[in-house]
């Protein structure tokens, strides 16, 4: 079966919605020579090491490990996962929970679960919340993996902090030691001393790291996605897989055939060329919703800056968007069609669902609904996204479409890789820093300070 994810940007063209909305073939071809130099300093950048995601998925000795500990932990038989972290420490995890466990996951009994456990992923702190978690998942049924690079996080070691103290008051020091896991930064030298080391070394705890070359938005094929997931029965070698086989499509300087490169720069004309500011992702199944979701802080974070590489003020980056077909059609599609024409949207569509759901002649009653008689959901979905494409080409609006075949561990993987080189590249024809964070580090600075923790 091809497995291959089908990336087209036809109906973001001027051919579609007109040379004020859609782009030419001249500034495809104008912008070509600036992505095949930035792909060479890209390649470069991957060759020395600078930025670590592209080859995460070749660490397969870490997966072992990460595969051997998810199995010791599973045999000791824990009702709840319940995933510490904020940001990319968060969102890879519960894109991929989403997408590749059955809906309702935590609602099944554990027969159905297959032996694994409930999860829970607390990216928040919402004291309401975390106390119902704390109520629903007690520590002697429960393993933590707390997730910071630095630990030095105040909302997820503020949870770490909680989640010791209940285990110690409730199972005894020692019992730490067999509920908390470590992801965070690596020792040794020219490493970045990480607050969770002193605390791996005080309980003896299981610890991961994450490569100081990768940032958080971009680790979910480290330890980071990779325990959580391993823990929950996912196909980790196939997500490598899938990684794989995206890496080998987005290899290319070729605009032809780079699917990644080509919809950095149809994104970057839309915003710079066209006033399309915001980036709108929406998925047609709701597998795919948490998708979108770490889409935004992927794009986000990583354009959103303030300054050029040459240090030049620039403000630049779009404003990503999250939207759920068919659902938002009942709220979003009005604005997108007749409100200002300042974005493009994503469309991610599955080729074939994992079910079918027929519709019954049924309401007989109600002669307008014959023709839904006897069709299907998944026809049905199909219509709508199609319908909306058709309706937003209509008003001129820039759309492309990511078709999945199915949804599994290895197309979300491609997914989620294709989007990633996508950025990288997106970063460099805005030419900014897609790799920090300068805006989040201040944010950050003036809680603790407010906390009483110092400048």
């Amino acid at each position: 079966m091809n497995l291959d994810l089908r990336v087209d940007v036809s109906r973001a063209k001027s051919a579609a919605v007109g040379k004020e909305h859609g782009i030419t073939p001249g500034e495809l071809d104008a912008i070509r020579p600036r992505v095949e130099q930035i792909h060479q300093i890209l390649g470069e950048e991957r060759r020395n090491k600078v930025y670590g995601f592209w080859d995460l998925y070749k660490d397969t000795a870490t997966l072992g490990a990460v595969k051997a500990k998810a199995a010791e932990f599973l045999a000791r038989g824990y009702e709840n996962l319940v995933v510490l972290g904020i940001g990319g420490s968060a969102l890879g995890t519960t894109a991929l929970a989403t997408a590749l466990l059955p809906p309702y996951y935590n609602l099944m009994t554990r027969r159905a679960r297959k032996g694994h456990p409930r999860l829970f992923v607390m990216d928040n702190i919402d004291p309401v919340t975390f106390r119902a978690m704390l109520r629903l998942c007690p520590p002697q049924k429960t393993l933590y993996n707390v997730i910071s690079k630095s630990g030095g996080t105040a909302e997820t070691m503020s949870q770490l902090m909680i989640v010791v103290d209940q285990i110690e008051k409730k199972l005894g020091k020692s019992a730490v030691a067999e509920h908390v896991v470590v992801t965070t930064n690596p020792r040794g030298e020219g490493a970045v001393p990480s607050h969770l080391h002193p605390v791996a070394d005080a309980y003896g705890l299981t610890e991961f790291t994450v490569p100081l070359n990768v940032g958080g938005r971009f680790s979910v094929f480290s330890p980071v996605g990779m325990f959580p997931a391993a823990v929950l029965g996912m196909d980790v070698d196939e997500m490598f897989a899938g990684c794989a086989l995206m890496d080998a499509r987005v290899s290319s300087a070729d605009l032809n055939e780079n699917p990644a490169y080509l919809r950095a720069a149809v994104h970057y004309l839309a915003d710079t060329a066209k006033g399309k500011s915001i980036s709108v992702m929406m998925p047609y199944a709701d597998g795919l919703r948490d998708v979108a979701d770490w889409y935004r802080q992927l794009w986000a974070e990583s354009l959103g800056k303030r300054y050029s590489l040459d240090g030049e003020e620039v403000f630049a980056g779009q404003t990503p968007v999250k939207a759920l077909g068919a659902t938002d059609q009942h709220s979003q599609i009005q604005l997108y069609r007749e409100g200002p024409n300042d974005k493009i949207i994503t469309m991610l569509e599955v080729k074939r669902f994992e079910k079918t759901m027929r519709i019954p002649d049924a309401l007989a009653a109600v002669e307008p609904l014959a023709y839904l008689r006897g069709s299907s959901m998944n026809k049905l979905m199909a219509a709508e996204l199609r319908g909306t494409m058709d309706a937003l080409r209509v008003s001129n609006r820039p759309v492309c479409r990511i078709t999945l075949p199915r949804v599994n561990a290895n197309t979300v993987a491609q997914l989620l890789y294709l989007l990633e080189v996508e950025t990288a590249m997106a970063g460099r024809l805005y030419n900014v820093n897609t790799f920090d964070q300068p805006g989040v580090e201040e944010g950050k600075k003036i809680a603790r300070e407010l906390m009483g923790g110092g400048a």
